[in-house]
């Protein structure tokens, strides 16, 4: 093989591997039922394939550098930033590139924000069973973190918090709306009466919803995910989750209020500020979030979230049909079970858990779009051939 060479049967042989192993990855949170091979169509024989974009800066902003779809950012932005209830007026936000890069803005914004108000360096507090991203993020930003416990469904437990919390520091709370393993979501409220009673000397809301947050704006639980209802200050939400997209992706909205909190770094070669922690952004991002918000729609959102949502508690119930310990907190489509043999948790892609209230190893299955009916009861047999003493190496499974 020469330098100038490709070799097209490697590419096509992994190209189907993966194409075949998508079929059976239920145990982490990415959609397989991705629809974008017109927009990629549209992309290559419209020229824009061989064009450098950038989406560098503020995307409200004029830009000098006019290769970027800002437009197009902005229009996703405004529409779903009502759906998280925000006002188009306050509302401010940008495509990201996942759930960590929201959270990452979150956290930075509010350690700013809080600074608007007290010189004294704030205290995150979040549940133990929260996404990983945030320790991460904490020990980047030079964060002090309070874990707080949860209870066995994984919620934050609230009298641990109330314990917890120190009412003479500025309070940073990242509030998980769909933990990662068991689809928890902490007591909004609960959290808010704590906040109300000891009354620390400045408070940011940031809601970590990068799986929930995709589907519950388009459910009768919206007001979860609600601003004007929750009164939490920033959100972030990942797009290749729910929305189903071919690379990790996701937005983060917060109000122009927060922003003007923020240090706004002018940067004199582009003639503006940059309060985005990344400079350089993907421009392709925003694309195919606009592409997909026009050919889905509300109504279409709405049929896939309904969707997901009744497959998850057709396999709890079919694994409550064969006893096999199995769990769902409402209005998630994570079901968490006892971890069954290593062949099906290598099979179907499955994340590995411990929780010794609940007898110990767990596995969880995350109900996405490409998982229907069909595909649940294959996993199932699975699950009562791996019972039963076998494996699908075995003749006749």
């Amino acid at each position: 093989m020469t330098n100038h060479s490709i070799d097209i049967n490697r590419l096509n042989a992994f190209a189907e591997k993966m194409v075949q192993e998508k079929k059976t990855a239920v145990g982490f949170p990415c959609n397989q039922n991705i629809k974008l091979a017109d927009f990629y169509h549209w992309y290559a024989v419209s020229g824009l394939a061989d064009v450098a974009m950038n989406n560098v800066g503020d995307p409200r902003k004029p830009s000098l550098f006019a290769l970027n779809t800002h437009e197009f950012e902005n229009e996703v932005i405004d529409f779903f930033a009502p759906h998280y209830g925000f006002s188009p007026a306050e509302a401010w936000g940008i495509v990201t590139n996942g759930g960590t890069d929201g959270n990452n803005h979150g956290i930075y914004f509010g350690v700013h924000a809080l600074g608007s108000q007290s010189d004294i360096k704030p205290v995150l507090y979040v549940s133990e069973e929260a996404h990983y991203s945030i320790m991460r993020l904490c020990d980047l930003q030079g964060l002090e973190m309070r874990q707080i416990p949860t209870n066995i469904k994984g919620e934050m437990e609230v009298s641990a918090f109330e314990v917890a919390l120190d009412p003479s520091r500025p309070a940073l709370i990242v509030i998980a709306v769909g933990t990662t393993f068991k689809g928890a979501i902490d007591n909004q409220d609960a959290i808010a009466e704590v906040l109300a009673k000891k009354r620390p000397v400045a408070i940011y809301r940031h809601v970590d919803a990068a799986l929930f947050g995709g589907y519950l704006p388009f459910t009768e639980h919206a007001d979860l995910v609600s601003h004007s209802v929750r009164n939490f200050d920033s959100i972030a939400i990942s797009g290749h989750k729910f929305f189903g997209f071919d690379e990790p992706l996701g937005l983060f909205l917060t109000t122009k209020e927060v922003l003007e909190k923020q240090n706004p770094f002018r940067v004199s070669y582009l003639n503006a500020s940059v309060p985005t922690i990344t400079c350089s952004r993907s421009a392709l991002a925003p694309l195919k979030f606009w592409w997909q918000i026009h050919k889905t729609g509300v109504e279409g959102y709405r049929r896939q979230a309904e969707l997901i949502l009744k497959n998850a508690l057709y396999l709890k119930e079919q694994l409550d049909e064969i006893n096999y310990p199995a769990w769902k907190n409402d209005i998630s489509n994570t079901v968490y079970f006892q971890r069954p043999g290593e062949w099906v948790m290598k099979k179907w892609s499955l994340a590995p858990y411990e929780d010794e209230r609940l007898g110990g190893k767990l596995a969880h299955d995350i109900v996405m779009r490409h998982e229907g009916m069909h595909t649940i009861d294959h996993f199932v047999d699975d699950l009562l051939l791996d019972r039963n003493g076998g494996s699908e190496a075995e003749p006749g499974t």
